[in-house]
């Protein structure tokens, strides 16, 4: 596991890089979802893809046991920049989404306190900003993919550019609960938008694995 500290850090935590996220802690099947992705060109990085490429399934699956079961503190957040105006409209979009253009919000997959929903959806919380602005950024390029439907890429083309970059700041700045870790149900949905059928995800379908 040597090889993914030097860029996630130490035990996978990633402190003090804008870039690469903290990997300790998250799901085991979002991690092994993504090495897969990785692996098979789902997600294009091309320092991931050799180090990955000629690894087996259960090799990854042991990888992403392994850094799941780190169960480390997280860095403080980042500071708040947004206006007050801003924050209103970032926490409304993760918050409710909108319905109009059929944007889930953000906690009707990734938990009430956006901590994660086991077994393969992430957290979003103690992720630098530019790594989500990033990743939202592929999702809308086309440039990363999931198994279809890819519930990630028709919300992150709905956003607009300055939507991400608001959500992205947003996400990064909030402090992270008490409990950190990932639910195992979510509650019935109770805004305006429904929750999205995901490839990558079938619990959602149940609020539960």
């Amino acid at each position: 596991m040597r090889a993914c500290t030097g860029c996630h850090g130490e035990n996978g935590r990633a402190e003090g890089n804008v870039y690469f996220p903290r990997i300790a802690g998250k799901p085991a099947g979002y991690l092994y979802n993504q090495l897969r992705n990785f692996r098979d060109g789902r997600r294009n990085y091309a320092l991931m893809t050799g180090m990955l490429a000629l690894l087996s399934d259960g090799y990854l699956q042991e990888i992403a046991t392994h850094f799941s079961g780190l169960d480390l503190p997280y860095s403080p957040s980042a500071p708040m920049t947004l206006t007050a105006a801003q924050q209103t409209q970032a926490h409304t979009l993760v918050q409710q989404g909108d319905a109009s253009r059929q944007i889930a919000a953000c906690t009707e997959c990734h938990g009430p306190a956006l901590t994660g929903f086991a077994p393969h959806v992430p957290g979003l919380l103690g992720l630098p900003r530019d790594y989500i602005n990033a990743q939202m950024g592929a999702w809308k390029t086309g440039q990363r993919h999931a198994r279809a439907p890819d519930c990630m890429a028709d919300i992150a083309k709905a956003l607009r550019t300055d939507e991400v970059a608001l959500i992205s700041s947003w996400l990064s700045s909030q402090a992270l609960p008490r409990d950190t870790h990932a639910v195992t149900r979510l509650p019935a949905p109770t805004g305006a938008t429904k929750r999205p059928v995901c490839g990558s995800a079938p619990e959602l379908a149940q609020g539960r694995p």
